[in-house]
């Protein structure tokens, strides 16, 4: 279920304008988090990406933004959004007790979509 999932969480998220895409990341995780994840130090850029008229991420920020829409879709559509939310900023067993939020920051993309996988289909241990 979940390779669906973030197979169409990967086609929504690719065809998506990236300043909606922000509004929705920072409607859903708020625009600090999004401003951690996407490795960024001014906490205003989200607000700003998020205006139709604002300006666009650089390339590195806006490969984690995606990366982090298509993980929260994963976790939110077979939790919710509290959920989601929560799996984002907590402690996460399957990334060395780190968070989400922290490891894509990072870059380390791979390893947070696998540990979505894992939390969805319940073998998240």
């Amino acid at each position: 279920m979940s390779s669906e999932l973030l197979t169409g969480g990967h086609i929504e998220t690719t065809r998506m304008n990236i300043h909606e895409l922000t509004r929705q990341l920072n409607s859903h995780l708020g625009p600090t988090l999004v401003a951690t994840l996407a490795g960024v130090r001014d906490r205003k850029l989200p607000h700003k990406w998020a205006k139709e008229d604002g300006p666009e991420p650089r390339d590195e920020a806006r490969a984690k933004l995606l990366a982090a829409h298509r993980i929260w879709r994963l976790v939110s559509e077979a939790e919710n959004d509290s959920v989601a939310r929560s799996w984002f900023i907590g402690a996460n067993p399957r990334l060395e007790e780190t968070a989400p939020v922290m490891m894509l920051r990072e870059g380390k993309i791979q390893d947070v979509i696998f540990a979505a996988q894992a939390f969805v289909e319940g073998t998240d241990d």
